[in-house]
């Protein structure tokens, strides 16, 4: 009986063809269209932020565009300009990164009571001292001084709840609901016993609104909030990993929860610059993520900031432009943008099924 061939050690082994993707490869951008729709993506962003900042500081501008006088009037419309870009990088590197280390895209600092201890300061501030009151909180040692109080308390909320024995970060998140809820309900008892001039005076004040911006607080304001910003997304690995939830991320050799209190302190600092800075605007933060995370399409934060600042920046920039230059209602800015935000988020909401 013949035997069968015996194959020799040289020969090489048979290899399984190779399967072609047309260059698609791992990554945050695993291929050319999604890299080339990203870069379109963030051009047209660039281009629309740079469009509406020109049009905030030429529409109605009296003076020809380049001459002393333009720039003159440009100088004054400047101050909203920047509190724009301010609040835009706190309010959209915040919410970005608060709902990664929550692991949860609904939730966001302001809608779980942050903004709510601003309100409880200002109301409490007329109701004991009168319309006066508001005069003691303005300056720049009350500005820094309003910063460190909501850094302070949240870092406090943070260390209690992340620590001890049933350390949870879903009970951190409806406890933050409850007392933010608290605090309104204290602030709308005592906003019910002013005077109607003192109610008057304090309901200005709780809108968000580029108007409550003073240039004198922008030499605080602004490094605190390009340092915070700049050290997350110098963290930006880490929150991917993050990401991945406590035991992914504890497996990979990351100390979970030290990564989460240094997240949730400089997204604190981001919140309180913001609100300090114009009040309130619960629901930008969740716009601007929402959006951000459909126009960058991946899980790489260091390419989702970028797209996430560009786009709160266009969001308030194109409204204030909109509003006060076409419909000649700037003091409903803020209304609107909370009423789309909010409608956002219970279209999201009713999606999901779920917080």
């Amino acid at each position: 009986m013949a035997e069968a061939p015996v194959q020799s050690r040289t020969t090489p082994p048979i290899e399984s063809p190779v399967v072609t993707t047309g260059g698609r490869e791992s990554g945050p951008l695993p291929s050319p269209a999604a890299r080339r729709r990203y870069r379109i993506t963030l051009g047209a962003l660039v281009a629309l932020a740079g469009g509406f900042g020109f049009a905030h500081l030429a529409w109605d501008n009296p003076m020809p565009v380049g001459t002393e006088g333009f720039w003159l009037i440009a100088e004054l419309r400047a101050t909203s300009l920047i509190a724009m870009a301010v609040v835009a990088v706190c309010q959209a590197i915040a919410t970005v990164s608060f709902q990664t280390v929550t692991t949860n895209r609904i939730i966001t600092p302001s809608i779980m009571g942050f903004e709510a201890l601003y309100v409880a300061v200002q109301t409490a501030a007329v109701y004991f001292l009168g319309v006066a009151g508001l005069g003691l909180l303005t300056g720049v040692p009350q500005f820094v001084l309003q910063i460190a109080v909501m850094v302070g308390l949240s870092l406090a909320l943070y260390g209690w709840l992340l620590s001890g024995r049933y350390a949870n970060v879903q009970v951190m998140l409806l406890i933050g609901i409850v007392i933010g809820g608290g605090l309104a309900s204290v602030s709308s008892f005592m906003r019910r016993l002013l005077t109607p001039s003192e109610f008057d005076v304090l309901t200005a004040r709780m809108f968000g609104s580029m108007a409550n911006a003073d240039p004198q607080y922008f030499p605080i304001a602004i490094p605190l909030c390009i340092g915070a910003a700049g050290l997350l997304w110098w963290r930006s690995q880490r929150l991917n990993v993050v990401a991945l939830g406590r035991d992914a991320a504890s497996n990979l050799g990351l100390d979970h929860r030290r990564e989460l209190m240094a997240t949730l302190f400089l997204v604190s600092i981001l919140m309180a610059v913001s609100t300090a800075l114009v009040g309130p605007m619960t629901f930008l933060g969740f716009l601007v993520a929402t959006l951000a995370y459909q126009f960058a399409d991946t899980y790489d934060h260091r390419r989702i900031f970028p797209v996430a600042v560009l786009t709160g920046f266009v969001v308030l920039s194109g409204a204030y432009v909109v509003m006060k230059h076409v419909f000649y209602a700037e003091g409903v800015v803020s209304i609107i943008i909370e009423l789309v935000g909010g409608s956002v988020f219970l279209l999201v909401i009713l999606r999901k099924g779920r917080l």
